[in-house]
């Protein structure tokens, strides 16, 4: 089966970032300044979020990890730059370890202003960060197929980039709290299986027929084929701390997609768990991060998250050869042994006793690497 190609397994990067005042070490409201200096040089890769103290970048369409990897450290780089010239800082942690989402201003837009009136106080508080990983598809029967399948490593890959620990000034128990933030919106969190992609243009149809949504950007899930781009979008992941973290979860998703397209060449196909069971391995990895246990569903036994990871590096092998993402297997072993960003702010703040110290952290890990 070498003679596979895997072309269309094109990548694009999103990343959300916090915008910090540097005295207060608070989340700031930046007035736009940065997004439109931004766009000055990246026009619409740089884009304005619901709340004012967040940045959002979009890379190009990637053909690889390695375009993926420049693309993202040029926009942090370069954006970090504008955000000092005007007297900010930028930093990328799943929440901002104590600001409060009460003082946070909303960005005036349209579709904004809707979603604050339609979910009030949860919409309000979402101040939260994340990483959305676009991968390629060779057609939408296929983005379904692959989406169906993939459901099931998402809580793999998700404990890997935990990085939100703190949520107004608590430290929460959770590596991740920033998904427990977002589960009080509707239409979040890890999707059923559909059949076909007629059953899901049927849904959003239904939806949008009974005014649940106007369009279907408004299906927030953890995995969805996108509704305007031919690509399954992995929305999962809290925003890691550093580039060298993002690229390497980017090409782990990249690296399922391929390695799920390989098997249905062959009439193959990975065994499709429900919602409900992933569900229990997603709260495992938002409260543990890397040091729980996932529930392996073959076995049906709990089995270390770290050596599951390590399973599934080894199940995407064969194809990362073939995307040129396989030196990234290293960069996760890395990641594996050193913690993710979640016990790393952990560690800062056990040493330090302070959030103050932890945000500053965050912010000289942003271009840490690049």
């Amino acid at each position: 089966m070498s003679d596979i190609s895997y072309k269309h397994f094109t990548i694009g990067v999103e990343e959300e970032y916090m915008v910090i005042d540097p005295n207060t070490r608070e989340l700031r409201s930046h007035e736009q300044k940065i997004v439109q200096e931004g766009q000055k040089i990246f026009k619409d890769k740089v884009k304005a979020e619901m709340h004012q103290a967040v940045v959002e970048v979009g890379t190009d369409i990637c053909i690889d990890v390695e375009e993926a990897y420049w693309d993202i450290s040029n926009l942090r780089k370069t954006l970090s730059g504008i955000a000092d010239e005007k007297g900010f800082w930028l930093g990328s942690s799943g929440t901002h370890p104590f600001s409060h989402w009460q003082k946070q201003l909303i960005t005036e837009h349209v579709r904004y202003n809707e979603i604050v009136n339609e979910f009030q106080d949860a919409a309000r508080s979402n101040l939260i960060f994340g990483l959305h990983v676009h991968v390629g598809m060779p057609s939408r029967e296929m983005a379904i197929h692959i989406a169906n399948s993939a459901r099931y490593f998402l809580p793999h890959v998700f404990a890997l980039s935990t990085n939100s620990p703190f949520w107004e000034g608590r430290l929460t128990g959770y590596k991740s709290y920033r998904t427990k933030v977002f589960e009080k919106f509707p239409r979040t969190g890890i999707p059923d299986i559909f059949t076909s992609i007629e059953d899901y243009d049927n849904y959003v149809k239904m939806l949008i027929k009974t005014n649940c949504i106007d369009n279907a950007k408004k299906i927030w899930w953890d995995l969805r084929v996108h509704p305007v781009f031919n690509t399954v979008e992995f929305r999962i992941c809290d925003i890691p701390l550093l580039v060298e973290e993002t690229i390497a979860i980017t090409g782990i998703f990249q690296a399922i997609c391929a390695k799920l397209y390989k098997l249905r060449l062959q009439n193959l196909n990975f065994i499709m768990y429900s919602r409900a069971l992933i569900n229990e391995n997603k709260f495992r990895a938002s409260r543990y991060g890397l040091d729980g246990k996932l529930i392996d569903f073959g076995k049906e036994a709990e089995v270390n998250t770290k050596d599951l990871l390590l399973e599934l590096l080894d199940f995407v092998g064969d194809v990362m050869p073939h995307l040129g993402s396989h030196h990234l297997i290293k960069n996760v072993e890395n990641l594996i042994q050193q913690g993710t960003g979640a016990d790393r702010q952990l560690k800062c703040f056990e040493e330090t006793k302070s959030l103050e110290k932890v945000v500053d952290y965050i912010h000289n890990s942003f271009l840490e690497g690049i």
